[in-house]
């Protein structure tokens, strides 16, 4: 990084569960390699297709203990019946390398990170609307009658919190090659702003 480039800029994407943030967020990495995304510390079982370390970072409860008491998360939240975390050296690492650093989250683990962090960019990803979500949510096929109506309400909820997000982007059904390429060029606007 040469002393005329800005610092390496931390972006937090959040939204409602069943917005696609992690479809959009890889759409995004393949388009632009400069990104890197930090695999956020799950206690809940893998989905079919993630991967340990590449989609997320799945502790016991044990192990995320151990990592609270050892101070080793940016943010922690309980959500939907299982902890999440972003991992401090993850992101601190990336950071070091001058790389722009995606970082995902629910939205107070986003209202943590705008407190903790040096100015993040702060994406609200939305669907166009809740029955977009439903679909979305009942298409994964990983939870129950009752996970998917917590879910929703509480999609809802956080719905309604996207005013104070820096930047809102709709990942209409289909199109998260769009999504994807309007969270570059949210960035790329962010990056030249600060230089």
């Amino acid at each position: 990084m040469s002393p005329s480039e800005p610092p390496p800029l931390v972006v937090v994407i959040s939204g409602p569960s069943g917005a696609g943030k992690d479809t959009v967020i890889n759409e995004a990495l393949k388009l632009d390699p400069s990104l890197a995304k930090v695999a956020t510390a799950k206690t809940r079982e893998p989905r079919p297709g993630e991967i340990e370390g590449v989609h997320h970072v799945f502790l016991s409860n044990e192990e995320f203990d151990r990592w609270v008491a050892e101070d080793a998360f940016l943010e922690h939240v309980m959500s939907y019946g299982h902890r999440s975390g972003v991992p401090k050296s993850a992101v601190e690492d990336l950071l070091a390398q001058g790389r722009t650093t995606i970082l995902r989250t629910d939205v107070e683990g986003a209202r943590t990170l705008k407190e903790k962090l040096d100015a993040p960019l702060l994406v609200f990803l939305t669907v166009t609307d809740v029955e977009a979500l439903e679909r979305r949510i009942r298409g994964r096929g990983a939870e129950s009658e009752s996970q998917i109506a917590v879910r929703l309400a509480e999609a809802e909820a956080e719905m309604a919190e996207s005013g104070w997000f820096d930047v809102t982007i709709v990942n209409a059904e289909g199109q998260q090659n769009d999504a994807a390429l309007e969270l570059i060029a949210a960035i790329e606007s962010e990056r030249r702003r600060r230089a």
